[in-house]
């Protein structure tokens, strides 16, 4: 009989000590960390160096993710501090210089009509809705 309780008072022991082990462990505030929050990199095709009066050059963009958070919304603004000209996306009014503007998707096309007989420069910034921000750099010399 003394066997048994024995047992017995050993079997309570470790269900104390394995349930005391696991409500510790359950209460840590480490939450559960989900990352919605992906970096990304920017690629362009290569475009032309020099540029007409009122040619149209086509620019390639492609954002590349480095993780799927399919909520994360991206977004682009542009400012020309060379010369003359207007881009747009596609066949959308041209943008107005420092306004954010939502792309739809994540490979798209840019369309730059110079309006100037210098060289023109203008900076592309493309951001996400976490903050994260890539600026890509434009330079073109006039051609007659």
């Amino acid at each position: 009989m003394i066997a048994i309780f024995n047992k017995l008072k050993t079997g309570l022991v470790l269900l104390i000590l394995s349930a005391s082990f696991s409500l510790a462990s359950c209460s840590k505030d480490d939450g559960l960390e989900i990352q919605n929050d992906f970096p990304f990199e920017i690629n362009v095709m290569p475009v032309p160096k020099e540029v007409a009066n009122g040619q149209t050059i086509e620019i390639r963009i492609t954002i590349q993710r480095t993780g799927n958070y399919h909520n994360t919304q991206y977004y682009l603004r542009y400012f020309q501090f060379d010369g003359k000209g207007t881009l747009r996306y596609y066949d959308d009014a041209p943008y107005l210089p420092n306004d954010l503007y939502s792309l739809s998707t994540e490979q798209f096309r840019l369309y730059y009509t110079s309006n100037s007989t210098v060289s023109q420069a203008f900076d592309i910034w493309i951001s996400d809705s976490f903050g994260n921000e890539k600026q890509l750099n434009f330079q073109f010399n006039s051609v007659n």
